[in-house]
This record gives structure tokens, sequence and C-alpha cells, in this order.
């Protein structure tokens, strides 16, 4: 149980690194679509990303609870361990991030930049997530999951901005990664006694979460291969999986074709770049617009990170195709 206190502590604690993150209902998205939308930019953090929160405040913990912890080891497709390198920076703490061969040039650039050590090993984040472990135990450092309790605690905060400023949401579409983005949204929707619908969105070539709700369990998969790689999972987190399927109202699939539309959609009506995952949530709002005319929607821009020349394939028209 998360509750609103936790989460209130856990924004005080975010404040100290960056200021709460826009949310702005763009006109030419309320005309395409029928309805108002609102647009949460978390592409506006110092990372770029959302999971900076999550970051600071499970270094926040580990160093009051750990002090004399020697460093961390986490595994990451890029926002997950650049929220992690930017926290340990802070907090003076050497970070040691795991990431899938022919990751993201410029996600990795950036986790360098923020003072990380990087290695790739292995096909996909599960792979890297295994490596990850193993350097933990040789080198006597953490290992940072990619979800638990603090990230989610964090991530909550840019709900509470979310609710804050429009607490008439009719619905809100959030993309799964392994979790912690969504789960923070059902938590400070209950936290604050709303009745707003979360919904669920999973790329239709990373299904495992949407595989994993329909049969009421966990369910892996043997590939994940949407170019939204900030979505491309094969092994759903059993507790993030508890949460999603008590907190929302479901889960909707959208293609790759249709997140690469999004992206360009973001950029003609909002002038905002985005990663496929953080154009996936409008994705899903594209597809369900028709039962939603004359409501109030919000849309989780969860992330930019993307590299320029995948960029660039998607403002010419054409969809990635993932590594």
């Amino acid at each position: 149980m998360i509750t609103l206190d936790d989460i209130k502590a856990a924004e005080a604690l975010v404040r100290t690194a960056m200021p709460a993150t826009p949310a702005y209902a763009w006109p030419l998205l309320a005309e395409r679509y029928g309805l108002t939308v609102v647009v949460k930019h978390e592409n506006h953090t110092p990372t770029g990303a959302f999971k900076v929160r999550g970051g600071l405040v499970y270094m926040d913990r580990l160093r009051r609870e750990r002090p004399g912890v020697r460093g961390i080891v986490s595994a990451t497709r890029g926002n997950h361990g650049q929220s992690l390198a930017f926290a340990a920076g802070r907090a003076g703490l050497p970070a040691v991030i795991v990431v899938p061969h022919g990751n993201s040039v410029e996600k990795n650039a950036a986790m360098r930049a923020f003072g990380a050590e990087l290695v790739e090993h292995g096909r996909d984040f599960d792979e890297a997530r295994e490596r990850a472990v193993e350097i933990a135990a040789e080198r006597g450092f953490e290992f940072a999951a990619s979800f638990q309790r603090d990230l989610v605690m964090g991530v909550a905060t840019y709900a509470l901005e979310l609710f804050t400023a429009h607490g008439d949401l009719d619905v809100v579409y959030v993309p799964i990664g392994l979790g912690s983005g969504i789960c923070g949204v059902i938590a400070a929707r209950d936290a604050l006694g709303l009745t707003t619908e979360v919904v669920a969105v999973v790329a239709e070539n990373s299904p495992a979460y949407a595989l994993s709700l329909a049969a009421g369990r966990v369910v892996e998969t043997n590939t994940a291969a949407s170019f939204a790689d900030g979505m491309a999972v094969r092994i759903p987190n059993a507790e993030a999986l508890a949460m999603i399927a008590k907190g929302t109202a479901r889960c909707v699939t959208v293609s790759d074709d249709a997140i690469a539309e999004a992206m360009r959609v973001y950029w003609t009506d909002t002038h905002n770049a985005t990663e496929g995952a953080g154009a996936a949530a409008l994705a899903a709002l594209a597809k369900e617009a028709p039962g939603l005319k004359g409501g109030k929607a919000g849309v989780i821009l969860s992330g930019q990170n993307i590299d320029l020349p995948v960029f660039a394939d998607v403002l010419s028209g054409r969809t990635p195709v993932a590594a």
C-alpha cells in the first residue's frame, strides 16, 4: 500500500532536483480526436523521461539505510539507467549500468555523461539483467531492480501532479515497460480517491504483459521485438502484474505502425519529440477515440530519448524495425 503521505514525501524529495512537469491540453489533439487530450510531459525532466523520479527516491533510501554501500548496478534499455546514473551522481556513488547489445547509441551516451560505467551484454533487457545481478555479486554493489516500491513511489509523483491539475479526467492511458509508471498512476489515483479509469498500453510486438493480464498469471515470451524499446520486456514482474490487474480498466495493444504515427502526431500537433514508448499512450487513445467523444483523457508522454536516425525515419513516414 502506497499512501498519499508516501507520495507527497517522495514529491518533496523530487522537488530538490526538478520542478513539476507540464500537463497541457493541446487544441490540435482535441480537433484530431474529438475530445480534450491532456498530455503529461514527462519528456521535460532532467533525463528526458519519467524514471528519474524513482531513481531519486531509491537513492535517498539507499543512502539512509545503507550508508556504507559501495555502488549500484542495474540493467536497462536506457531511461531507468539514466535515472540511476543521475541520482547516483548526486549521491556521490558509482553506478554500473548493463545494456543489451544494439541498445540506443544516444541513451548509452547519456548514461555515460551522467557518470555511469556502461556494460553491454546479451540480446535484450532480460539477458542484461542477468549479467547485472552477477556484477553486483562480483563487486559487492547493490543491485537496483527495475521494479520496486521506491520507484513506484517516485514515479507516482507525476501522477499526483497530473491529477492535482486535472482531477476530472475520465481516463488516462499509460504505457507499460516493467510496470513502475502505471503502478504509480494507480497508486496516486487510489490515494486521491478518484474514479479515473487507468488503461494499460502494451506494444503488440512485445505482448508479455497483455498475455499475462489475459491469463491472470505471468506469461513469458521468447522475444520482445518492438522498436519502442522502453516497452520491450519478455518477463513481466509478478508484483507489478498483480497491481495492474487490480487497478486498470483494460489493456490496449498498439502496433509499431500506430506508435510511429503517434510520434508524428506529437510532432505536428505539439512539436514535442517522443521515443516509441513515449508515444504509445497516444496511439492507444487514437484507437479508442471514437468511444471517447466529448470526454477528457490523459496520456503519459513518458520520454523523448530516441536516436536521431530513428526519429528521422519516423518523421519520414516509416516505421523503424526493432534492433
